[in-house]
C-alpha cells in the first residue's frame, strides 16, 4: 500500500529567497556609494532631475553588469566577434537576471532598413507570396528588395569512378532586387545648375561649386586642359566640350610643369565631396551638397524597391509593394481576411505581428517606412514588439522613458504594455519624468538631489504615497499643474504654409503665427513633424532643433561642441604670451603618454578593454609644462573640469573677465546646463541634454524662426519650468517660436495651438483646432482638448 508523501512544512523554499536585485557600492559615472534593494517581478520607477544618476545606475550598472556576465557564458572563440564590456564600477551585485533593454537609440540609417526588415515581418510576408501569390514566380529570396538576380556557367571537375570527368553547369538566383536602384527606393541625380553659371565662361568664373572660385588648381585644372576654349560661355559648348567638361575620363596631363589628373567636374566632385560623411562636412559645402543632389523615386521600380517579377506575384490582386505601403492597421486586416490552411501557422504568427503594431501604438506606419525616418519613441516601440509576444519570463526588461513622442492619449496604453509584461512575471526597470507612468509605480527609487556632482545618492525609495509626502524634489512637483495664460500675446505676422502634403498631409493649408509661441501639438502619427519639418524649417531664417543625436567622440565636449574652448584658449594664450594650440587637448598641449585623451586603453583581446587614468596626466589630458600657464589663478584643466555655472562667474569679471566665453556660457545655462562640466565627453551625455545642447548652439545663429521638436524630452517636471522661461526669453526678444509638444505644460503656456489630427496616418493630416489654449479647452472638440482641460483642471 503506497503511503502519503510527508506533507513539506509550511517554511518559503530556499530558492523563492532571491526576490530582490541587490546593488551595493555603485559608483559609476556621477552615482556616490549608491546601495538599494530592488524588487523582482515588479514595476520599479527611477526618477530625478536630468544627470541625476538614473541611467548610470540602471544602464551602466544593472543591465550592464547582466548584459557582460551572459556575454562570459560563451565560448572564447565566440567573445572574441562580440563587444567587450568591461565590469561596472560597484561593489557587490547580487540577484540579477537577463536584462533586455529597449532604449532610444535610433534604428540604423541604412537606407535598406525598413520596418518591415527590422521587426521579421517582412520575412514572413515573402515567404506567404512565395507560397500563395499568382503567378508563382520562385522562392522567397524573389521578393526581397535586398538580394539581386544572378546566373553564371561553367564547367566543373569531378571525380568520377577513377576518372576525372567535366562537366557543364549553370545557376540561377532569383531576387527581388530592382536593377535600376538597386533595392534602395531612389535615385540620386546633381542639380548642374548648381554646379556651372552657364552664361559665364571658365575664366569669368563659371565653375561656382566651392573649392573652385577663384584662380586655384582646381580651376586652373579645367582652364588649363585643352579640352574646350576657357573665355567661351558654357552655354555654347559643343556636346563634344560640355562632355569633356563634365564627364570625361581620368587622364594624366601637365598643367603648368606639374602632372595633374584631369577629370570631368561631375565625377570629381561626387569622389570629393558627395561620398562624404554630410555631418563631418563643412557647413557651405553641407549647403552646397544639400542643394545640388536631388533625390527621385526610382522611374524602374516607382520608388517600391522590387523588381518587375515581384511586383507581378499577386495575392487577391494585392503584390508585396501594395501590401508593404498599406498602413499596418489595414494590412493586419487584409491578412486577416485569408483563409488559406496550407500557411495557417504563417498566417496566424504575423497577424500577430501586425496587431502588436496596431497594439503599441503604430498601426499608422507601413513596412515600407525607412527605419532611419522613426523618431527615437517610435524606434523604442518598434523594438518593443518583439518583446510582447515572448514566451519568456522572469527577464529584466529596462526601458529609457518609454513614454517620449507620446500624446497624453497614447501614454495609458503605454502604461498597459508595462503591466502586461510585469505580470508575465518580469523585472521591468523604467527610467520615467512623465507623472503618469511614475503612478502606476509599484516601487519608486528618486535619485538626486542635484545633477552632475550635486546628484548621484538615492533620495527616497518606496511608494507613490511616499514619494508626494517625501519632499524630494520629485515629490514637491509632482501633483504640479501649468494653468493657462490669462494674456496671450499679439502675432506680428504669418507664415504661410499652402498645400502642404508630405507624407500623411491631406493639402494643409495653415497659417503659423509669428512674434509669439506656438506650439504644434496632436497624436503620435498625425503629421506634426511632417508639416513642420517639411514646410516649415527649410526656409530662410528658420533655425531647427530636432532630435538627431550628436555625433562626437571621447575627445569632443561642450567646450569643443559649442566654440567656447576658442575664446578661452585665447584668453590663455594672451594672458601667457604663447600660442593658442598649446591649450587644445587634440594639438600641441596633449599628453604625449596617452594623446591627450586622459585614459589609457589596454587592449586583452577578446577580455574587456581596461581603461586607466594616465599616469602622466592623471587624466589631466594635458602635458605638465601646459599646466603651469594659469589664467585667474586657475590652469587649463581646472577651467575645464569647471562646472557652466561656475565657468560663467569665473569669466564674468575680473583678470579672467571674457565677454565671448561668458555669452556662450549664458546660453548653456538658460537652457538647464548649468551642472554640466565643460570638459565632459560628448559620448556620456542623455539624449535631452543633447538637444539642449544643440539648441544653446544654435541660440546664437542668425534667425527670426526658431523651431524645437520636442524640448522637454528627457527633461524632469522642475526642468520644464526653467525651459518655459527660456521660450518666454526667446519671444520676447522679437524671435518666432515654433515647438512641437505633446507635453501639456508647455500647451497651456502657449500663445497659440495647431492641433493636428483626429488619428493618425491616414485618419490624420489635418488640422483639427488653430487658437488659444483657452479656447482649446473650452471647445473640449479634440483629444488634446480633453488632455489639457483634465490637466489644468479646468
Amino acid at each position: 500500500m503506497a503511503t502519503k508523501p510527508e506533507t513539506r512544512s509550511p517554511e518559503a523554499h530556499a530558492a523563492d529567497s532571491h526576490d530582490l536585485i541587490r546593488v551595493h557600492g555603485a559608483r559609476e559615472n556621477n552615482l556616490k556609494d549608491v546601495s538599494i534593494e530592488i524588487p523582482k517581478r515588479r514595476l520599479t520607477v527611477f526618477t530625478g532631475v536630468s544627470g541625476s544618476g538614473k541611467s548610470s545606475l540602471v544602464f551602466s550598472t544593472i543591465a550592464a553588469e547582466s548584459q557582460r556576465l551572459i556575454n562570459e557564458t560563451y565560448s572564447a572563440f565566440v567573445q572574441g566577434f562580440m563587444p567587450t564590456l568591461s565590469r561596472p564600477d560597484v561593489d557587490v551585485l547580487e540577484g540579477l537576471t537577463t536584462a533586455i533593454i529597449v532604449d532610444q537609440q535610433r534604428m540604423g540609417a541604412d537606407p535598406r532598413s525598413t520596418v518591415g526588415t527590422a521587426t521579421d515581418a517582412n520575412a514572413m510576408l515573402r515567404i506567404l507570396f512565395s507560397r500563395l501569390g499568382q503567378p508563382h514566380i520562385g522562392s522567397p529570396k524573389a521578393f526581397s528588395f535586398n538580394i539581386p538576380s544572378i546566373s553564371g556557367a561553367g564547367a566543373v571537375t569531378l571525380e568520377r569512378q577513377g576518372k576525372t570527368v567535366k562537366e557543364r553547369r549553370s545557376f540561377s538566383i532569383t531576387g527581388g532586387m530592382c536593377p535600376r536602384c538597386e533595392g534602395r527606393g531612389n535615385v540620386s541625380d546633381i542639380d548642374l545648375t548648381q554646379l556651372f553659371d552657364a552664361s559665364k565662361s571658365l575664366k569669368e568664373g563659371a565653375i561656382t561649386a566651392p573649392g573652385y572660385t577663384g584662380g586655384g588648381w582646381n580651376t586652373r585644372l579645367y582652364i588649363e586642359s585643352g579640352f574646350f576654349a576657357p573665355d567661351k560661355p558654357v552655354r555654347d559648348f559643343t556636346k563634344r566640350e560640355l562632355h569633356d567638361f563634365l564627364y570625361h575620363e581620368p587622364v594624366r596631363m601637365k598643367i603648368a610643369g606639374i602632372n595633374m589628373t584631369y577629370e570631368g567636374l561631375v565625377p570629381r566632385i561626387q569622389k570629393s565631396m558627395l561620398s562624404k560623411d554630410p555631418d563631418a562636412m563643412q557647413p557651405h559645402i553641407r549647403a552646397f551638397v544639400e542643394r545640388a543632389v536631388t533625390f527621385s523615386a526610382c522611374p524602374e521600380c516607382g520608388g517600391t524597391r522590387l523588381a518587375e517579377p515581384a511586383r507581378s506575384s499577386k495575392i487577391k490582386g494585392i503584390n508585396i509593394a501594395d501590401a508593404c505601403a498599406m498602413e499596418i492597421r489595414d494590412l493586419a486586416d487584409w491578412v486577416g481576411a485569408l483563409d488559406e490552411p496550407s500557411v495557417a501557422p504563417l498566417l496566424t504568427s504575423l497577424k500577430h505581428t501586425l496587431y502588436s503594431f496596431t497594439e503599441i501604438g503604430l498601426g499608422y506606419l507601413s513596412l515600407d517606412r525607412s527605419a532611419g525616418t522613426l523618431s527615437g519613441g517610435e524606434a523604442q516601440r518598434v523594438k518593443m514588439i518583439r518583446q510582447l509576444g515572448s514566451s519568456l519570463t522572469d527577464v529584466t526588461y529596462v526601458f529609457d522613458e518609454p513614454t517620449i513622442g507620446l500624446h497624453p492619449h497614447d501614454i495609458q496604453r503605454m502604461n498597459d504594455l508595462l503591466l502586461r509584461l510585469r505580470d508575465k512575471g518580469n523585472t521591468v526597470l523604467v527610467v520615467e519624468h512623465k507623472p503618469e507612468t511614475i503612478e502606476i509605480a509599484d516601487h519608486v527609487v528618486d535619485l538626486g538631489p542635484g545633477a552632475g556632482t550635486a546628484g548621484g545618492s538615492v533620495c527616497f525609495e518606496g511608494t507613490i504615497e511616499g514619494l508626494r509626502s517625501s519632499g524630494t524634489i520629485t515629490g514637491r512637483h509632482f501633483d504640479d499643474r501649468a494653468t493657462l495664460k490669462e494674456k496671450v500675446r499679439t502675432p506680428s505676422g504669418a507664415l504661410e504654409v499652402r498645400g502642404a502634403s508630405t507624407h500623411n498631409l491631406h493639402d494643409v493649408d495653415v497659417d503659423v503665427p509669428l512674434g509669439v509661441l506656438v506650439v504644434v501639438t496632436g497624436v503620435a502619427g498625425s503629421g506634426k513633424s511632417s508639416l513642420i519639418h517639411g514646410s516649415v524649417s527649410g526656409r530662410d531664417g528658420v533655425v531647427s532643433v530636432d532630435q538627431t543625436p550628436i555625433r562626437g567622440s571621447r575627445r569632443s565636449n561642450p567646450a569643443t561642441y559649442t566654440g567656447l574652448l576658442d575664446p578661452i584658449r585665447n584668453a590663455f594664450a594672451k594672458a601667457n604670451g604663447v600660442k593658442p594650440a598649446l591649450f587644445s587637448a587634440n594639438s600641441e598641449g596633449a599628453c604625449p603618454n596617452c594623446n591627450g585623451v586622459g585614459v589609457i586603453y589596454t587592449d586583452l583581446a577578446m577580455m574587456a578593454s581596461v581603461a586607466t587614468t594616465c599616469e602622466e596626466c592623471e587624466g589631466k589630458r594635458f602635458q605638465a609644462s601646459v599646466l603651469e600657464y594659469r589664467l585667474g589663478g586657475r590652469d587649463i584643466s581646472e577651467v575645464l573640469a569647471m562646472p557652466v555655472a561656475e565657468a560663467q562667474e569665473f569669466f564674468a569679471a575680473g583678470e579672467a573677465k571674457n565677454p565671448a566665453a561668458h555669452a556662450i556660457l549664458g546660453r548653456l545655462a538658460d537652457v538647464g546646463l548649468g551642472y554640466l562640466s565643460l570638459g565632459q565627453p560628448l559620448t556620456t551625455l542623455s539624449g535631452g541634454e543633447q538637444q539642449r545642447l544643440k539648441l544653446a548652439t544654435r541660440m546664437a545663429e542668425k534667425g527670426g524662426i526658431y523651431v524645437l521638436d520636442e524640448p522637454t524630452a528627457g527633461l524632469h517636471l522642475a526642468d520644464v519650468e526653467q525651459l518655459l522661461g527660456l521660450l518666454d526669453r526667446l519671444v520676447d526678444s522679437g524671435k518666432s517660436v515654433i515647438v512641437i509638444e505633446h507635453h501639456q505644460a508647455v500647451m497651456a503656456h502657449a500663445d497659440w495651438i495647431i492641433d493636428l489630427g483626429p488619428g493618425a496616418g491616414h485618419d490624420g493630416g489635418r488640422i483639427v483646432f488653430e487658437g488659444t489654449p483657452a479656447d482649446l479647452v473650452a471647445a473640449r472638440a479634440t483629444l488634446t482638448g480633453e488632455h489639457l482641460a483634465a490637466y489644468t483642471g479646468a
